[in-house]
């Protein structure tokens, strides 16, 4: 297993990976490999932190980073990392390469001196990654009530001596909210695909 950072060449090779990944997991279809594809030409993309796995010269998985927004209430702003999409080709899946991705990334971001990363996501999941409810740290999804425990919003604390002052809200990235007509017709660039609607799913 080979990580390291991704190459401008294989920007649409990849796009289709995450296509694989993700085609008909959460909806009918996907919008992730659209969503990186909106990443990298974003202002708040990390370019230094955009890797895959290569296995045996074949790129079987990847994970990008952005740069997040968290405004505390007594005034100010300052920037967290935000992880996503996170895709592994189907025939890899379950083999350790995600998991893998991830260790190694968040510890490349605390070398970067980043201060946390935030994820919204499943917490039995990403909790054995050292993430932990974000509002124990006071800090509160722009998108949920504050009287909302909302545990899926997760961080992980990479220098406690920069965490910023809490309470106070974060806020994702613009571009992580893509118009489904955008979505459409970035898709038809890519080979024609069946959409199913599948038990689970979040959206129909």
């Amino acid at each position: 297993m080979d990580i390291r950072l991704e190459k401008p060449e294989e920007y649409r090779q990849v796009e289709n990976l995450v296509r694989e990944a993700f085609w008909n997991v959460y909806q009918p279809g996907c919008v992730e490999h659209y969503l990186l594809h909106q990443l990298r030409d974003d202002p708040r993309f990390v370019p230094e932190l955009d890797y895959v796995v290569e296995e045996e010269g074949k790129v079987v998985a990847q994970i990008a980073y952005v740069k997040g927004i968290y405004r505390p209430d007594a005034g100010g702003e300052q920037e967290l990392l935000l992880f996503g999409p996170v895709g592994v080709l189907p025939e890899y899946q379950d083999k350790g390469y995600g998991s893998a991705l991830i260790r190694f990334t968040l510890n490349r971001a605390r070398e970067l001196g980043w201060p946390a990363v935030v994820i919204t996501g499943s917490p039995a999941y990403y909790s054995r990654f050292g993430f932990e409810p974000a509002g124990k740290y006071g800090i509160h999804h722009a998108m949920v009530d504050r009287e909302d425990p909302f545990p899926v919003f997760q961080i992980q604390v990479l220098d406690p001596s920069r965490l910023p002052p809490s309470p106070g809200t974060y806020w994702d990235p613009p571009c992580y909210e893509p118009s489904q007509e955008d979505v459409e017709a970035f898709d038809r660039q890519f080979p024609g695909k069946k959409k199913e609607v599948r038990p689970g799913q979040l959206r129909g």
